[in-house]
């Protein structure tokens, strides 16, 4: 069993605990009141009385200095406190259960996990192309995959939450080691075939100055973005964003407006209704797979980058 104590688990500008020892038992107790909404509930999923939980929650709050729940006649809800310890017990119980299966994998045997996070590109064929071969010499290496922009990539990779990272430019991967993908990903609109931009090879700034735009968060706000539509992405007529392109395409399909976004994400042949047209002048975005510098890796990751470099 691996033991550790969180100090601090929260910063300064929420709680003053700099002197905290918290058990990872009264983080999971936590957890379980957060999500079961009910001291009566958590207590039975946890299988301890109702009592004794109620006093790990007092005092824990008595530890930390701060409320952390509001405790109403039906339910149990987070304070503000509440909430910020929420999001960090996730990732302190995620990274112990990383670290612990790290440390019981077989010292002669290449097993475990490796994490990776990225955001969508039919580019990640290459990451998934390497895991096959992996997986297939070793079979006791699983792989677990985890979308998001690259900022909470970027987030979750320097916590340890992640062994790699891929990231799409325009992003600064200078802090990290990495290695530059051979592929690239082009950037276009994806729109409905009857919409009247569908009879255009290639879609010119001028083309969506007036059209109504679904961007993603992470392209939303991009220089190269506002450079390519000579204009900042304020002054366009953007009515919806999001994170994840497949559900951007349902609101395309519901001719809401265009959607920006990356090529060969959404399949646009056969019988459908969207379609794929590239930006002119064209716009293209490296990828870089990226992970901490000095990092010591388990041998399964380290297998892993190995194949992925033999493929490259």
């Amino acid at each position: 069993m691996l033991i550790f104590y969180i100090k601090p688990i929260i910063d300064s500008h929420s709680f003053n605990c700099y002197n905290l020892d918290m058990e990872l038992r009264e983080l999971k107790y936590f957890l379980a009141v957060a999500r079961e909404q009910s001291i009566s509930k958590a207590a039975s999923s946890l299988f301890v009385t109702q009592p004794n939980l109620s006093r790990q929650m007092q005092n824990l709050e008595k530890e930390i200095g701060q409320q952390l729940f509001i405790r109403g006649t039906r339910k149990i809800t987070l304070t503000e406190a509440g909430q910020l310890l929420l999001k960090r017990a996730e990732e302190i119980i995620e990274l112990y259960n990383k670290t612990e299966n790290e440390l019981n994998a077989p010292i002669t045997d290449i097993s475990g996990d490796v994490h990776i996070g990225g955001g969508e590109s039919y580019v990640m064929g290459l990451i998934a192309k390497a895991a096959r071969t992996v997986q297939q010499k070793f079979p006791g290496v699983k792989f677990h995959l985890f979308s998001g922009d690259s900022g909470t990539v970027s987030e979750r990779l320097d916590k340890g939450l992640i062994d790699f990272g891929i990231f799409i430019e325009p992003f600064d991967v200078s802090k990290y080691d990495y290695i530059r993908l051979p592929l690239y990903d082009t950037w276009g609109v994806l729109m409905r075939k009857d919409s009247p931009l569908a009879q255009k090879k290639f879609i010119s700034p001028e083309d969506l100055w007036d059209k109504p735009l679904i961007l993603s968060r992470q392209s939303h706000g991009r220089n190269m973005i506002s450079e390519w539509f000579r204009k900042d992405t304020g002054e366009l007529n953007v009515v919806a964003t999001g994170n994840l392109l497949y559900n951007m395409s349902l609101l395309v399909e519901e001719g809401l407006g265009y959607a920006l976004c990356l090529d060969k994400i959404i399949r646009t042949d056969g019988n459908g209704e969207l379609c794929f047209r590239p930006l002119y002048p064209e716009l293209i975005s490296h990828l870089d797979i990226a992970w901490k510098k000095y990092q010591v890796f388990p041998k399964c990751a380290e297998y892993f980058l190995k194949q992925l470099q033999e493929n490259l």
